[in-house]
């Protein structure tokens, strides 16, 4: 519960501060309101616009969740099949990285030429967005391994899947919390990409529909949901890896 209280009263914090000074600014340099809107006016399009803007914000949402759990599953079971099989590995792991070499915004278009309009396009981008840091830190941590336990493994003459399971997977049990704290930021950006290339609905949907027309409240009100969603994100996935990695203690 104290954990809980701190986390509110930090995000809390962040937001008056944030709002202070976009009020200061909007005061101090009166931009024209289609450039620069008030907080007063970006709130006040939130209850005009509520139904609006949260159906495409849990549209993003899904297609976050989505993109987030199937991208860390992919990339953990990645990783663990490089460890077991390392040949396999030398094969696989080239084209992964040719992935994550081309720009998103180069990316994000081609799936929509392929998989269409849909949440399809978004889920796949926000799982190539995220795919390539879980599948690095959880290989990471399973390839280093206390030493003492590595020679207790050699001694013993363990079987590779064994020693897998026994020794290697709870070592790099905070390896993958770090991989998976990370994930759950840029999944919602993955995401947002992947729907600004193209899409039916969601949060990007709406700013490149608010940008054409003008209406920079209700643009800034979808940045705003957009950054809720990633605070949101960040805090569960840190607030689950505690169960995960439980001795794991921050200082």
């Amino acid at each position: 519960m104290r954990a809980f209280f701190s986390v509110f009263m930090k995000i809390l914090i962040g937001v008056a501060v944030t709002i202070g000074i976009w009020s200061l600014l909007v005061a101090v340099l009166k931009p024209p309101s289609f450039m620069l809107p008030g907080p007063l006016e970006v709130f006040r399009a939130f209850p005009q616009h509520a139904a609006f803007l949260l159906h495409h914000a849990g549209i993003t949402a899904f297609e976050t969740v989505a993109g987030f759990v199937l991208g860390v599953t992919c990339g953990a079971l990645l990783a663990i099949s490089v460890w077991l099989f390392p040949l396999a590995g030398r094969v696989i792991m080239p084209s992964i990285l040719v992935t994550q070499a081309l720009p998103v915004f180069a990316i994000a278009p081609v799936l929509v030429l392929w998989l269409g309009f849909g949440m399809s396009s978004k889920i796949v981008m926000a799982i190539l967005v995220i795919f390539f840091t879980v599948t690095s830190t959880v290989h990471d941590g399973l390839t280093r391994l206390d030493t003492g336990l590595f020679d207790l493994a050699k001694l013993y003459k363990v079987p590779r899947y064994r020693e897998l399971w026994i020794f290697r997977l709870p070592a790099a049990l905070p390896a993958f919390a770090s991989g998976l704290r990370v994930a759950a930021v840029f999944a919602p950006i993955g995401a947002v990409v992947g729907e600004w290339a193209g899409a039916k609905g969601g949060l990007a949907f709406i700013m490149l529909q608010a940008n054409a027309r003008g209406n920079a409240d209700v643009l800034f009100a979808a940045v705003i949901l957009l950054a809720l969603m990633v605070l949101a994100m960040r805090y569960a996935v840190e607030y689950l890896t505690r169960f995960l990695v439980p001795w794991q203690v921050e200082n």
